[in-house]
């Protein structure tokens, strides 16, 4: 039984930084890609950040300000946001293909195929 869970949402005001965890129990994502994702009242839902098996990186917009980055031993992924802005108040999600040998970058751009879905952590910006 796959479970994501994510923690580190909150209010912060414009030009803070917030840090999300995401920890994955039952799935191996040292196989397969795991991504954030983020949908904002009347919005679809958006790719933010996904990491690849081999620890390589891709960002579908942020200007630099996020940066994904992983913790093997404790199976969790991390995302820590810098200099937010009001237009990055969102749910933010973590996700993962079911299918193996997922495409990534594809992946987060388009959120194709079947994927596991955290419950989200709402962040806020003012």
């Amino acid at each position: 039984h796959v479970q994501l869970v994510e923690s580190g949402g909150g209010s912060v005001q414009a030009g803070g930084s917030l840090g999300l965890s995401c920890t994955a129990s039952g799935y191996t994502y040292s196989s397969n890609c795991l991504g954030w994702f983020r949908q904002a009242p009347g919005k679809e839902r958006e790719g933010v950040a996904v990491i690849y098996p081999s620890g390589g990186k891709y960002y579908a917009g942020s200007e630099g300000r996020f940066t994904i980055s992983q913790d093997s031993p404790k199976n969790t992924v991390y995302l820590q946001m810098n200099s937010l802005k009001p237009e990055d108040t969102a749910m933010y999600y973590c996700a993962a293909p079911l299918a193996s040998r997922t495409p990534c970058a594809r992946w987060l751009r388009e959120i194709v195929g079947d994927n596991y879905w955290g419950q989200g952590t709402q962040v806020t910006v003012s």
